[in-house]
């Protein structure tokens, strides 16, 4: 492994299995069928560097919006050897709930976030409330008071954040979400996050019902593909089936940490 490649790490924290299929689909074709969601951060790491994506949210948040959170993204760090406190870079890909709770856990960690998604979050479009939903005011106010404490790096768009890792904005389920696309030895992987939270999201074109501009989200699905360069090396951001496509990063982390640089098991 070069210093411009990365082992990709996904790590499951919390999940909610009560979850309908018209919960996660617009029109979905089998209303009420069960279809639950898991909720990950991710590890991007080499001999040079580590870099997260993500902080998720913690058991308090869970109970308050009836998810299950079965170890603290942190707390899921430390299994593969990565202590919070001494991360120094943080993608956040979107400042929904499940996306930007836990930042206190990374002290002292610049956070990258698309400038969009902070006018967004902040702006007009939070007095209503079907918009605001996904946000947690505190959250969004933690992000604030770490911009007056000159840790946050915003972007406009496509950016590098290192060598061989870069974000490209998708918009669409929130105003300034961003990917992250990442060099790996099989090739280029692409963190979807939330602008496909499925597989069948972006391979059937099937939106799914929290978003603000659908045009945004279809074209998105067609620009996650073309960065990947392959639609096998999209990773969604909330599918169960991703630790079943990818391998265990050992014996240990079988159904919490798995690896996304690999080739996938579902030849």
């Amino acid at each position: 492994m070069t210093s411009d490649t990365y082992e990709i790490l996904a790590l499951k924290y919390a999940e909610f299995t009560q979850r309908k299929r018209f919960e996660s689909f617009i029109a979905a074709d089998d209303h009420d069928a069960p279809h639950p969601i898991d909720y990950f951060v991710w590890v991007i790491r080499n001999a040079s560097r580590t870099i997260i994506v993500d902080t998720g949210f913690d058991a308090a948040e869970g109970a308050k919006r009836g998810r299950t959170v079965e170890r603290a993204p942190a707390q899921a760090l430390e299994q593969i050897g990565v202590a919070a406190g001494s991360v120094d870079q943080v993608v956040v890909t979107h400042l929904h709930y499940d996306h930007a709770g836990t930042l206190g856990a990374f002290p002292q960690a610049r956070f990258h976030l698309q400038e969009a998604e902070m006018a967004y979050a902040t702006g007009a479009c939070m007095c209503h409330d079907h918009l605001r939903y996904p946000f947690t005011v505190e959250h969004v106010c933690e992000m604030v008071r770490n911009v007056y404490s000159g840790r946050v790096v915003f972007h406009n768009g496509d950016a590098e954040i290192a060598p061989g890792i870069t974000v490209h904005k998708i918009g669409g389920h929130s105003r300034g979400l961003q990917c992250v696309r990442v060099a790996t030895t099989t090739g280029p992987v692409v963190l979807a996050s939330d602008s496909s939270h499925f597989y069948e999201n972006f391979e059937k074109s099937k939106v799914f019902p929290i978003t603000i501009d659908i045009a945004d989200v279809l074209d998105g699905y067609a620009r996650l593909q073309a960065l990947a360069g392959s639609p096998r090396r999209v990773v969604p951001g909330h599918d169960p089936l991703v630790l079943a496509r990818y391998p265990a990063l050992n014996s240990q982390t079988l159904g919490i940490v798995h690896r996304l640089d690999v080739a996938r098991l579902d030849a």
